[in-house]
Parts: C-alpha cells; structure tokens; sequence
C-alpha cells in the first residue's frame, strides 16, 4: 500500500486537484506525534479560511479507513497517524513476498539511460583517482537497472593523444616486449616516466613523438601495431580490477571510436553559422549571460579536442541509443567542459540537450598526496584492495580464526570495505581514504554492514520455527521503527536513482544495519514462543534480503559467515 497516495485520496479540497493534494503529504517530523502530515496553510488565501479552520474542517469531512489509527488537526495541519498493526502486517507480508526483488520498479520500462563512467587512459595505470567514477557509475548503473531503465554502461576510453607517440617512443628505446607483456600497465608506466624525465634534457624527443602520434592518425601500419597492443595489455589488466569490483560495460567506444565522426558535428555548427574564428582557431562563443569562455572546436592547425570528440559521442549516443538520459559521472573539475558541451547542442536546436547531464563528483586523497602518472607518483587500486583484503584477513584471523573460506571472505570484506567508502558520503564530497576507517567493524563501514548480514544468515540457520507470524509482537517501539524503515526501501532506490546520489542506498542501508542490531539486542528471539519467534525470524529474513540486495546495488557482495 502506497499510505501517501491512500492519504491523499481521503482529502478533499473544492477547486484542488488530487495531484496537488498528493504533492503536500509529507512524512511528519516527529514520528511519535504522526506519521504523514498535511499542510494546510495553502488555502487559506482561497477558502478565505484560517488555515487552522481548514485542517478542522477536512478531519471532520473524513471517515477514518482501517489503515489509519487517529487524524488530528494541529496548529494548520492534519496529522495522520498509522494503525500499527495494519501497517506491520502490510509491510511484513509484502516483503516477504517479494523478496530480494523488493524495491524493484517498472518506472523506466521503455526508457534508456547512457553512463559514461570509469573512462580509463589506455597504457596507464588504474589508480585510486579512478576509484568514484568506477564505482559511483557501477551503482547508478544497477540502481537504474532495479526501477527497469535499460541501461548502456559506457567505458569512454583515453585512447587518443601524443601520449601514445611519446610511448611509442620510449617502447623503442627501452621497451621489452615481454617484460610488457608479463608486468602489463606496470612495464608500460616504467617507461612512459622514464620518457618524461629524459625529455626534460633531450627535449626533441616530444617532437619525435608527435611525429609517431600523427603516423597513429595516418594509420601507419607500424603505429597502428604498436597502439593496438598497447590497448590490449591495458585492456587485460584492468579487467582484473573491474572484475574484483563486479563492473561491467556494454560499450568501450573511447576518443579514437570518434574520429571520423566529428566532421559532420563541425560542419553543422558552421552551417549554423555558430562558429567564429578566433587566432586561427574555431570556436563558439555564448551569450554573456551564460557567463562562460568559448568553447574551442579546433585549433589553429587543425586539431581536435575533447570538446570535438565529445559532441560526436552525445549525437552518436542519441543515434543508436536514443537515450531518455545520457550521464556523466565525471569529476566537479570537469563542470565547465560539460557546461560548454551541452550549451553548443542546446544552441544547435536539439531539445535533447537538457537530458544530458553531469554528474560530478569530489577527488580521493589517500597518504602519498597528489596523483600524477607523468612522475611515477601513483597509488594503483589494485594495491590498495590487495592491503584492505590483507588487513581485512589479519582481523579475521583475530576475531574468528576457524573461519571457513578466509581468503574469500577477506576478499569480501576488504574490496567491500573500499567501495562502501566510497559511497557512503555524498559523491560530492572529498574522500580522505584511511584503511583503519574504512575496515572498522563498529563505524559507518561496509565491514559492520556485511557483519550484520552474517549474523542474520546465522540466526536463520540456527534457529527453526513453524509458527505463524504473530503481527501484534511486531508493535514494539524497537520493531516498529525497523519496520518504518523496511518500508521505505523502494522509495529510496528511485530517491537515488532521481538524485544520481548512490550514498542514499549506502547510508539507508547502515542506518538499517544500526537499527537491525537494536531489534536483535531487545528481541529474545531464540528463547520466545513459536508465534513470536516466527513473526521476529520474518523480520530477521526481510532485513536479511534488503542489505543482500542494497550492498548488491553498490557492487559489494555479503559473506554468510564472518
């Protein structure tokens, strides 16, 4: 039962229409004096009423449903409190029933969501800079999945730029090819550092570079050869890691996929007449009340940048996808770029634009400071889920040495413990990356999560009943608030999936965790009757389902043991 509709329905307003009505009932602030309220100061103006008189008035019109325990008009709202008791068995059989496809939705059948996450350079390394995009997208991804979006994950890969003749050229002079092929993105950073540091002194060596770029762009067979391998073995190694974090993509279509397709994008916005010539260069300018710089289209001599590449991916993206919305989960540096591209299309007449959107996100710092490929100074993720899986093995083998399955567990556990710290802030924030934080089992953790899990996989497994649900045990002050969040559980994956916001599934699901291990601490459910055991086993299951489900949604699995 949606009780907001239900609500809604009982309220009767002359000249006010039942979406209206709806839009104002909201869950009240104080739960113990109400569950939903209605405001009713609105209509006062209209009814030339006191909004104090209209609540009066609307609780006198209203016969009162079974649903509804008490409706009260207070200082200009009307209060509606649930009856307990209808409300448990609902939710409670309803979950039940559900099971883990609870929070599911059919919201976007028909519709199509583009992400465009993760977006790896070719021949660099996977560091912990690319840990937010990988795992903020990977979530809205499944989140959008769970309300029936079709949705295309999107890897747009760096795979175009001198950066590849500068590699070109330092695999000539100190590559090995089996070194490479061995070590993989390891080898290629090697040299590609060691490139740098030798153009410092030898400063030709960029222009040879260019030189080996422009024999990619030619497709110089040798080139060519080099470049394609070179996407291969960084292809091959961060598979590993997308592996580990339960990622996935429908398309890998990077910046090179777009080269012959940028032309046609060009010649339209000169055919619009949206371009001007600036020192040699070809850009759009916008109206000062945009209050941004032009967006450069082309250089003076000729080349292109992301802002070209990027256009041609938004139309080929509408093309074949024609996408309901096209996502962006892309760093906050990147807010003007983003800004700038949606503008041009925008000013090119497509409406579509405004289904465009960015979805940002703060930067991740870890001890070591700033990430920088060209000096070598990179913390690899594959490192840092290697130590959380580690130390998560040393507290295992502390707290429950005799554990079956450790490494599998320590696996769980650790890459759980990362990504859950990754997204149980709002995504806009700065991460400031601790092992000791992100592996506490007592915090806002991923390891507290999936401990409470564990222990409902136990409590389950030991404890048998053949009762019936005994609905009336269920209205105890620690039940009911467990049951007031059970309930909400759909509304907060399409709240998440409305506000690109994957941290409302992560901290419901540790708030739901806290408020679980109340229940559990308060309840005596091994030593209770068989109707009571049975109703707080039902309980125990439901909670059992929704983390299994939400940690799923964020790309965390849940060990049954710990």
């Amino acid at each position: 039962m949606d009780y907001k509709v239900e609500i809604a329905k009982l309220i009767k307003i002359d000249g006010v229409s039942f979406d209206e009505i709806l839009s104002l009932v909201v869950a009240a602030k104080d739960s113990a004096l109400a569950d939903f309220a209605f405001p009713c100061f609105k209509f006062a103006k209209t009814l030339r009423k006191s909004p104090v008189i209209v609540a009066k008035e609307i609780v006198s019109s209203i016969e009162k449903p079974a649903f509804i325990e008490s409706i009260e008009a207070v200082n200009g709202y009307v209060n509606f409190k649930l009856s307990k008791l209808n409300f448990v068995k609902q939710t409670v059989d309803k979950t039940l029933a559900l099971g883990e496809s609870y929070g599911a939705s059919t919201e976007g059948a028909g519709k199509t969501i583009c992400i465009d996450y993760s977006s790896i350079n070719i021949a660099k390394p996977f560091h912990m800079g690319h840990l937010s995009t990988t795992v903020i997208g990977a979530a809205l991804y499944r989140i959008y999945k769970k309300l029936g979006y079709s949705v295309v994950g999107i890897n747009h890969l760096g795979d175009w730029g001198t950066q590849f003749g500068k590699l070109i050229v330092a695999y000539k002079m100190w590559g090995d090819k089996e070194d490479i092929n061995n070590r993989g993105i390891n080898a290629l950073l090697e040299i590609y550092v060691k490139f740098h540091k030798e153009a410092e002194s030898t400063p030709e060596l960029n222009d040879i570079a260019r030189n080996w770029f422009k024999k990619i762009e030619d497709g110089d067979s040798e080139a060519m050869e080099l470049f394609l391998w070179f996407k291969e073995v960084t292809l091959r190694d961060v598979q590993k890691i997308y592996d580990r974090l339960d990622v996935h993509f429908d398309s890998y279509n990077g910046e090179s996929f777009y080269n012959d397709k940028m032309q046609p994008v060009i010649d339209e916005l000169e055919a619009k007449g949206l371009t001007k010539i600036s020192n040699g260069a070809t850009i759009v300018e916008f109206d000062q009340s945009e209050d941004m710089p032009p967006c450069l289209i082309k250089k003076a001599d000729g080349a292109t940048l992301y802002a070209t590449r990027d256009m041609a991916a938004a139309f080929y993206r509408k093309n074949t996808y024609n996408f309901y919305k096209s996502l962006y989960v892309v760093a906050y540096q990147q807010n003007l770029h983003f800004k700038q591209l949606f503008k041009v299309i925008e000013m090119m007449g497509y409406d579509w634009a405004k289904d465009m959107i960015h979805v940002p996100f703060g930067m991740v710092s870890i001890e070591g400071g700033k990430l920088s490929t060209r000096d070598g100074n990179v913390v690899f993720l594959e490192d840092v889920l290697n130590t959380a899986r580690d130390k998560a093995l040393e507290i295992i083998n502390e707290k429950n040495p005799d554990l079956e399955n450790k490494q599998d567990v320590a696996e769980m556990v650790g890459t759980g413990a990362v990504v859950f710290g990754a997204l149980v802030g709002s995504r806009i924030k700065d991460i400031s990356f601790s092992y000791d934080k992100v592996l506490n089992f007592e915090g806002e953790t991923g390891p507290y999560v999936q401990y409470t899990y564990a222990r409902c996989c136990s409590l389950l497994n030991k404890i048998e009943s053949s009762g019936s649900i005994n609905y009336d045990n269920l209205t105890s002050a620690e039940s009911y608030e467990l049951i007031k969040l059970i309930d909400k559980y759909p509304d907060i994956v399409a709240d998440a999936g409305a506000k690109y916001e994957p941290s409302i599934v992560t901290r419901y699901i540790y708030n739901l965790a806290v408020q679980f291990n109340k229940f559990y601490l308060e309840q005596n459910i091994s030593n209770s009757n068989e109707q009571d055991k049975c109703a707080r086993l039902a309980v125990v299951k439901i909670v059992q389902n929704i983390i299994k489900d939400g940690m799923s949604l964020l790309g965390i699995k849940c060990p049954t043991k710990m």
